[in-house]
């Protein structure tokens, strides 16, 4: 049908480039290019005009470059994808790009065959947020007040926020969180896994899906968000079945992920999933502190060495100041092996806070997983660290089950 095919808007200031790929994009039956504009401005003019769903824009153009179009073009017409094409590779590129909002970058000249995909993905998404847009426009039109389906998008009970943090490098946080949230995941409680350590992220090799989306793809837009673009963005671990948020690619882009964007991140993500799991790093950022504030648990991890044991009890001060509930921390010993001295038992007896999972030390397994980018839930679950992991999970859902029914209980005692 005619209604369904993807509109383009090419924006070029070569007259051949424009021709090139019109005359491409012609032999698509589901394709139709609706209109082409030699520059910046004209491109933004004529996409108010002609309402396409897919623009691609070039990005060195004589009057304002391709990235500041792009910008005015999804300020006003936020369901519009721009595929970015240039002549220049470079990472600072792709990142400005993809902060103004474009859905793709492509390098010119681009092969046929990934110009013509980028546009049927970017289409596809178009699609999905118009008919999104015409749904909330339902909504806010219904004079009912009914509770309503947003944007195809059905929401469910407010999910949990469980960080993963050891004031002690070392000690295994990241095998804890990703295998953690695979423990949790399931059909009725889908997981999420956020990589919190921007600078060192490991989250993605560890399940072997390195150089994907990330953060960085997220936390610029979080105002603007919405669930069914997030789960084109997310990762799809298909084995185990979770979403991964990943770390930026380089160290140095993490800086442009906020205190406030990050935790503004984690709440978006407990309106979709059940579980958000966060991995950290053992330094205490502005972003990790923000992410601590809006948690519901912090799974605090330790080890029988006396430097861990140390740290843990400054952050378990520092977590008292910060006016961090006890009861939102469940602490786990990682690594534990019976033949030494230090018990779980007698470390928290001494930081007066019961440890309340136990995760045997299985470095074989553990490496092992991590080399072969697969996490041990997935076929080793079944060991002591599978167990141990699996009595992790169970302690973190009890631990939200007491604190709801607290919650329940203040206000029918103030009734």
């Amino acid at each position: 049908m005619a209604a369904d095919k993807i509109r383009v808007l090419i924006v070029d200031d070569i007259a051949e480039t424009r021709e090139n790929v019109r005359k491409l994009l012609q032999f698509e039956s589901d394709v139709e290019v609706v209109g082409t504009a030699r520059t910046g401005r004209e491109g933004m003019q004529l996409a108010q005009e002609l309402n396409p769903d897919v623009v691609l824009m070039d990005i060195n153009m004589p009057d304002i470059d391709g990235i500041t179009a792009t910008e005015g073009i999804r300020q006003k017409s936020p369901h519009i994808q721009v595929v970015i094409l240039s002549v220049q590779s470079d990472q600072n590129y792709m990142r400005r790009a993809m902060l103004a909002g474009a859905r793709d970058f492509l390098t010119k000249p681009p092969m046929g065959d990934e110009l013509i995909s980028a546009i049927k993905r970017a289409g596809e998404m178009a699609h999905v947020e118009k008919e999104k847009g015409a749904k909330q426009q339902m909504v806010v039109s219904s004079a009912s007040g009914s509770p309503s389906m947003m944007g195809g998008y059905s929401p469910i009970p407010k999910g949990k926020i469980v960080l993963v943090y050891s004031p002690k490098g070392g000690t295994g946080c990241t095998t804890i969180a990703v295998n953690l949230a695979i423990a949790l995941n399931n059909e009725d409680t889908r997981a999420l896994l956020i990589d919190g350590n921007l600078q060192f992220g490991d989250v993605a090799v560890f399940v072997n899906e390195q150089g994907k989306a990330t953060i960085l793809d997220v936390a610029p837009r979080v105002d603007d968000l919405e669930p069914e673009v997030v789960e084109e963005i997310l990762i799809k671990h298909e084995a185990s079945g979770i979403r991964i948020l990943a770390a930026p690619h380089r160290p140095e882009l993490a800086e442009k992920v906020s205190a406030d964007q990050f935790s503004k991140v984690l709440q978006f993500m407990q309106r979709i999933y059940s579980y958000v799991v966060v991995d950290t790093s053992s330094i205490l950022t502005d972003v990790i502190l923000s992410a601590m504030d809006v948690s519901d648990i912090v799974v605090l991890v330790t080890t029988q060495e006396i430097p861990s044991i140390k740290n843990s009890r400054l952050i378990l001060d520092l977590l008292k100041t910060m006016g961090v509930n006890k009861d939102r921390i469940v602490f786990a010993m990682n690594r534990y092996d019976k033949r030494i001295a230090i018990t779980p038992e007698r470390v928290g007896e001494n930081l007066k806070h019961e440890i309340s999972a136990i995760i045997p030390m299985d470095d074989k397994t553990a490496i092992n997983a991590v080399n072969r980018g697969i996490p041990f839930m997935l076929d080793n679950k079944t060991q002591l660290i599978g167990r141990g992991i699996l009595s992790l999970a169970e302690a973190v859902r009890a631990r939200i089950s007491v604190l709801e029914e607290k919650e329940d209980e203040a206000p029918a005692a103030k009734r």
